[in-house]
């Protein structure tokens, strides 16, 4: 089920004869361009492609409205620092003809889903994704937008997920969805896992597949950061459960910069994303749900390896 499915209810109808309008409106020489809805598994913005060259980035829901202004003012700021190309914003919209919110337009990035049967080497992904998490982490994070409520509270200490969390994998057992002994215990010992105490650091706050593009077999790009922000870079750390093999993972390990606390953080970060992911998900996001259980399969898998 495509990302044309309404997910959340109060969603924000957006068609491709809103984008025109607004386009018009406020970007004339834009909107005569052909328009074409980008099919994705992304819950918090719609997208269309204008012509060859650009895309249109609206939010779906109240919660994701602060993403277009914090992409528009600090893409460009990180985008000279990082290893891969990240979008750019190039126009912030205001709201009209009906739309109640800023959205943007944005330089298209070629690529396609980088799932692991669209990349050559699941070794080379993993330390590729490393490398731009070590090097986003280096940026100076003086004066960017911290961790909470904006960005879906992506990079905030687990305990203040920890209700939503236990609430999310609550549902998932009374759908038969989860072995919760084993997900409550796993959650438990993210949360006793020393808290992060360094000065915040930035994160993308969203790496799954559906954020990362391909091209030739390789990882050539990152997108959607509207989970973006500065705070503990465990939630970063998600790619070693929501993409990779076992196999793949313990590259990446070896490649990332990071503690056994940050670890293990990480570790419960993508257990609660996965479950909050696929309780909320299972009937109208269809990609996501997907990724979702992959994530648990993983999470699980390595905790039944530890007890072995």
């Amino acid at each position: 089920m495509s990302s044309t499915t309404t997910m959340h209810e109060n969603e924000q109808p957006i068609d491709a004869d809103l984008v025109r309008r607004l386009l018009a409106a406020q970007f004339p020489e834009w909107a005569e361009l052909p328009l074409q809805r980008v099919d994705s598994a992304g819950t918090d913005n719609a997208l269309y492609q204008l012509g060859d060259e650009l895309v249109v980035r609206l939010p779906r829901i109240d919660w994701a409205i602060s993403q277009i202004e914090r992409e528009y003012r600090w893409l460009p700021q990180l985008a000279p620092h990082l290893p891969l190309p990240i979008p750019v914003p190039l126009a912030l919209g205001e709201p009209g003809e009906g739309y109640p919110w800023h959205w943007s337009v944005n330089r298209w990035i070629e690529g396609e889903t980088a799932t692991l049967d669209r990349v050559s080497d699941h070794a080379q992904y993993a330390r590729d994704v490393a490398e731009f998490i070590n090097t986003l982490q280096q940026v100076d994070a003086t004066g960017g937008p911290l961790a909470g409520s904006p960005n879906v509270s992506r990079g905030v200490p687990l305990a203040e997920r920890d209700a939503s969390t236990r609430s999310a994998l609550a549902k998932l057992e009374t759908m038969s969805m989860i072995d919760i002994m084993a997900a409550t215990a796993i959650w438990d010992s993210a949360l006793a896992a020393p808290v992060w105490d360094r000065p915040p650091a930035w994160f993308h706050g969203d790496l799954q597949s559906g954020n990362l593009l391909a091209t030739g077999g390789r990882l050539s790009a990152v997108i959607d950061f509207g989970c973006m922000g500065v705070g503990d870079p465990a939630i970063d750390l998600l790619p070693a459960w929501t993409i990779f093999t076992p196999a793949a993972r313990a590259v990446f390990r070896t490649a990332v910069q990071t503690d056994d606390a940050t670890w293990e953080r990480g570790r419960g970060v993508a257990l609660s994303f996965a479950a909050g992911a696929l309780s909320y998900y299972h009937e109208t996001n269809l990609g996501l749900a997907g990724i979702a259980r992959y994530t648990l399969d993983q999470v699980l898998g390595d905790h039944m390896r530890r007890s072995d």
